[in-house]
């Protein structure tokens, strides 16, 4: 018997060993067959999508220049168009027992096309709104979402500015900040800017004084090009390399003396962000990690669009879930102890919010005060607060923070442009729907 014939059947009887496996291996009773998968998980875009919204990004604008569904899906997948950086989160999520409240769905709202229930409206044609969450105690007594996903996470923009301005009164609390002191106390790069001698409560009131109030449409602008320097606005060859060179060489005129009318700037909140970093020695998101997103049992991280070198767009650019930024919204709550073990937002925090504002700032301003509209002042960047005791901050395009202590309410919701603007907002609806439901619960 040669040797290639022993070879030749060595390998017959282990071919025909290895086919008795296989065939063993797929008859085994205790193999279940394959099935298909029951993950409720859903994908938000399509591969061809992806690849068809990206292109579309205008090449001779900003990118935000665009509304309709074109706007919604970039609010939904900002982190992939720009850089980003990091907010953590740490430890067990803390979870929201879901407990619905079936009169929120069915409360009547006021639309253009006649009375509709809350929950009809914002499905319908005449809204934008990509999602709406509500709390009360610390439940979930709300949650749709009909423009997106759940997990996903929507961009919150001026939204984002009470995140530093909530650091900022942490740090004070501790006294390592002293608001009356000028900024340029802290950040002496400002000594020679137009900043200099304003003090820190008036950034925090939105009450500088300066001609820097948000302007997106003259490109000559001092917020546009501020905007061009975090990287916000349409850049060309001359803009500003980084808004902390461009802020300590700022040189404006005034329309105002500080802290005697309110004027909105998110230059105001990028300001306040670098001081957190000067006291902290830390980057923002770092800081706002550390002092927040860190304690309150987040479902997931978050995150800053960072065009420019790393720099957190902190006066907007917040990207996360809509559960956990109520989240945060509960930590003005009484029922803070859902999501964190310790009071972060101290009893003397929600009082100086409540009785610590000027109502001059908006008067001064020309806008609604107690008698016209229930706001009391505006403070420390939230745009409202109420004499029924709703906090609110607002974002461009249809977001916003609505928090009420004494009721233990919080609502976050998020929205966005139609191509020509004939939108219904949102943001009063909810107003109606939290004020009439849980007003009638006082």
């Amino acid at each position: 018997m040669t040797n290639r014939f022993l070879v030749a059947i060595f390998f017959t009887v282990l071919l025909a060993g290895c086919s008795n496996k296989t065939d063993s291996a797929t008859t085994r009773p205790d193999v279940a067959p394959q099935l298909a998968s029951t993950s409720p998980f859903r994908s938000a875009s399509t591969v061809a999508q992806v690849q068809n919204q990206l292109r579309k990004l205008p090449t001779d604008d900003i990118w935000w220049a665009v509304n309709g569904e074109d706007m919604a899906w970039n609010f939904r997948n900002l982190h992939q168009i720009f850089p980003t950086v990091n907010v953590y989160r740490n430890g067990p999520v803390r979870p929201l027992v879901k407990q619905p409240m079936p009169e929120i769905a069915a409360f009547i709202v006021d639309t253009p096309e006649g009375p509709m229930t809350f929950e009809s409206f914002i499905e319908s044609e005449q809204s934008t709104a990509m999602g709406v969450v509500i709390l009360h105690r610390g439940e979930i007594v709300f949650e749709r979402y009909p423009r997106m996903q759940e997990y996903e996470k929507p961009v919150y923009w001026s939204v984002a500015k009470v995140f530093v301005s909530t650091v900022i009164r942490i740090l004070e609390e501790r006294g390592e900040i002293d608001v009356s002191l000028a900024i340029d106390s802290y950040l002496p790069e400002l000594s020679e800017s137009s900043f200099s001698g304003i003090s820190v409560r008036n950034l925090l009131d939105m009450a500088s004084g300066l001609d820097c109030s948000d302007e997106y449409e003259t490109r000559e602008s001092c917020y546009y090009l501020y905007s061009m320097a975090i990287g916000d606005g349409f850049r060309t060859e001359s803009a500003p390399d980084n808004p902390y060179d461009f802020a300590a060489s700022l040189q404006v005129s005034s329309h105002a003396a500080p802290g005697e009318r309110f004027s909105y700037s998110g230059f105001n909140t990028f300001i306040l962000a670098w001081l957190v970093e000067k006291v902290t020695g830390m980057p923002f998101q770092d800081a706002f990690t550390k002092e927040i997103w860190y304690e309150i049992g987040a479902e997931a991280d978050a995150s800053y669009i960072a065009p420019r070198y790393g720099t957190p767009v902190t006066h907007g650019g917040f990207m996360a879930r809509m559960r956990d930024v109520a989240r945060f919204g509960l930590l003005f709550t009484p029922s803070y102890g859902v999501v964190t073990d310790q009071q972060i937002i101290t009893d003397a925090h929600l009082d100086f919010l409540r009785s610590g504002g000027n109502p001059a700032l908006r008067a001064n301003a020309g806008l609604p005060s107690v008698g016209e509209s229930g706001i009391s002042h505006n403070i420390y960047q939230w745009d409202e607060i109420y004499a029924n005791d709703n906090f609110f901050k607002g974002g461009w395009a249809g977001q916003g923070l609505l928090v009420n202590p004494r009721r233990d309410v919080v609502a976050v919701f998020t929205s966005y442009f139609k191509d020509d603007y004939s939108e219904v907002r949102l943001e009063p609806r909810v107003f109606q729907v939290v004020d009439g439901v849980f007003g009638r619960k006082e």
